[in-house]
């Protein structure tokens, strides 16, 4: 646990090989984890998500820089395709970072998406726990680009922002694929480019449209990355939104929620390893037959499954 004790204590070296460790779902990973877990809840947790191009990199860096200003340590998560060749991150969220390198109170981490869906990695969870853990006021996560149904960020952070651009005819397409739901916070990027406000209006009047199922009715704000056009606005609606979820008792809801996806998620990924393990084992020849033969179902062969391992346990 010197790895702990050393990251705890400062050590951007340590808080680097976690992370690692964290990723490569070690067993130094599982243990540090079960330390930190207890210290971790402080943070203010942020999801960055939007379509391909919209710009978030780039006004995750911009909002990084503000934070800063305000005195606050922000760790970022950017989560990146992965490498065909190595199956890492591919690095680009870091490379358009690069300026807030040399920043001590920065820690930026790219991680590979590793062919998940719904925008994050596998182990955001565990990142975003470690880096609460040591100390970052802000930890955020920003997912690959995503279609209108991979919102998985949703379920990891308090308050998840939107990027939007002008032009991409998605609004009322969006509505209707929910993604216009999930959102605290909309940005629309790129606020200097033709239509962008009437961007700005198609989403206050279809968000005007929907129900809201909290006294929190989340703003539309119009920015420009490239500009630093609206940050300002953009950091204050977030800092708005989490005071809102503190003083309403939201706050306790959500992180609920946020624990009982992460158990549900942790669950899923022991059976996929137990699977994975035992090969073709965990069913019998018997139980394939039966399937295969339309004498049994696969959601009661699956049951049976299940009910043997329970017992087994």
């Amino acid at each position: 646990m010197g790895l702990v004790d050393d990251a705890l204590g400062g050590s951007v070296r340590a808080l680097a090989r976690l992370a690692t460790h964290i990723e490569n779902e070690t067993n130094v990973a599982h243990a540090a984890l079960a330390r930190l877990y207890p210290l971790s809840g402080r943070a203010h947790t942020i999801g960055i998500t939007g379509p391909p191009g919209a710009g978030k990199s780039s006004l995750v860096n911009r909002i990084v820089a503000r934070y800063r200003t305000a005195g606050k340590r922000v760790a970022v998560i950017a989560v990146d395709p992965t490498s065909p060749l190595t199956g890492g991150a591919t690095l680009g969220d870091r490379i358009r970072m690069l300026d807030l390198q040399g920043d001590a109170g920065v820690f930026i981490r790219s991680t590979a998406s590793r062919g998940r869906t719904g925008g994050l990695a596998p182990t955001t969870s565990g990142l975003i726990h470690l880096f609460d853990a040591v100390g970052f006021d802000v930890v955020i996560v920003e997912t690959v680009g995503i279609g209108q149904e991979e919102i998985d960020v949703v379920h990891y952070v308090e308050s998840v922002v939107l990027v939007q651009v002008p032009g991409l005819g998605d609004g009322i397409q969006a509505l209707k694929a929910g993604v216009l739901e999930i959102a605290d916070i909309y940005a629309v990027n790129k606020i200097d480019l033709p239509g962008a406000h009437g961007t700005v209006r198609e989403l206050q009047t279809l968000l005007g449209l929907s129900e809201h199922i909290s006294s929190w009715s989340p703003p539309v704000v119009g920015v420009s990355a490239s500009e630093a056009v609206g940050i300002d606005e953009l950091v204050d609606a977030l800092n708005r939104q989490r005071a809102w979820l503190d003083e309403s008792g939201s706050l306790r809801t959500r992180r609920r929620a946020i624990a009982a996806m992460e158990i549900s998620q942790q669950v899923q990924r022991l059976f996929e390893r137990k699977i994975a393990l035992q090969g073709r084992s965990w069913a019998t020849d018997e139980l394939i037959s039966n399937v295969a033969e339309r004498t049994e179902t696969p959601a009661n062969a699956a049951d049976s499954i299940l009910a043997h391992w329970s017992n087994v346990t």
